[in-house]
């Protein structure tokens, strides 16, 4: 393909797509990629819950947290997590500033060799939900505590966990919670969009699937942390 044919593609691509957008929200979603059904997004919400809290004040800043997802709290539930009490963001925690929670999962480069016909441009495909609200500081000792025991139920493996909070010496729990600050914030927006190939031929969904379960995994967080413990070490003074 020439390419001033694929930026025709391109264009051609993205005016499409525009036409079929509907409805605002924190990010461009065609109508083809919108998922409404809440319980899809709230099993993919707790599937992948180390997400990204966006704030804008006093200008734009994100932490990377886990969080906890109540089902039932609120029209489209409520989300919970915490931030070091040193953090700036913390700032945005008066219930009067808007927010923005993106939760991701899975993405991958798609080839257009993997359609029936290859007339078609290269394509990202990808998981998100972003869930919206106002978010609302938690200070209190007690709720703090009943905070991080339901997150590290919810993360720690074993039955009974490996790792048990309540455990630790009250002296240590105590400063250990005096250095956070906690937040719950109601969704007001709960926004999906599954770019999947889901709009193309059944061809082509094949085409995806069969490629994708072939294609070469990324690296695991093993690897990437070996092989940063391995620089690390190699770059240190007197090697």
């Amino acid at each position: 393909m020439k390419r001033r044919d694929l930026v025709a593609g391109l264009a051609a691509a993205g005016v499409a797509a525009a036409a079929e957008s509907s409805g605002e929200g924190s990010l461009y979603i065609p109508r083809n990629h919108r998922v409404e059904d809440r319980a899809l997004l709230h099993d993919f919400m707790d599937e992948f819950a180390f997400a990204d809290l966006v704030t804008g004040v006093p200008e734009i800043e994100i932490t990377h947290i886990p969080v906890l997802l109540d089902r039932s709290a609120g029209r489209y539930g409520t989300l919970f997590g915490h931030i070091s009490r040193q953090n700036p963001q913390g700032r945005a925690f008066d219930g009067q500033h808007a927010a923005v929670i993106v939760f991701r999962g899975p993405h991958s480069y798609i080839s257009p060799s993997w359609y029936a016909k290859a007339e078609a441009v290269p394509t990202w495909n990808f998981a998100v939900v972003h869930a919206s609200g106002r978010l609302q500081g938690i200070t209190d000792t007690e709720e703090l505590h009943h905070l991080l025991s339901k997150l590290v139920r919810k993360f720690e493996n074993g039955d009974p966990p490996a790792y048990d909070l309540n455990k630790l010496p009250e002296s240590y729990l105590h400063g250990m919670i005096g250095g956070i600050i906690g937040f719950r914030m109601e969704i007001e927006r709960l926004e999906g969009k599954f770019k999947l190939g889901q709009e193309r031929s059944e061809a082509d969904r094949e085409g995806i699937l069969r490629n994708l379960r072939a294609a070469r995994p990324g690296r695991s967080l093993y690897d990437l942390t070996a092989s940063y413990y391995a620089r690390v070490r190699d770059e240190a003074p007197g090697r």
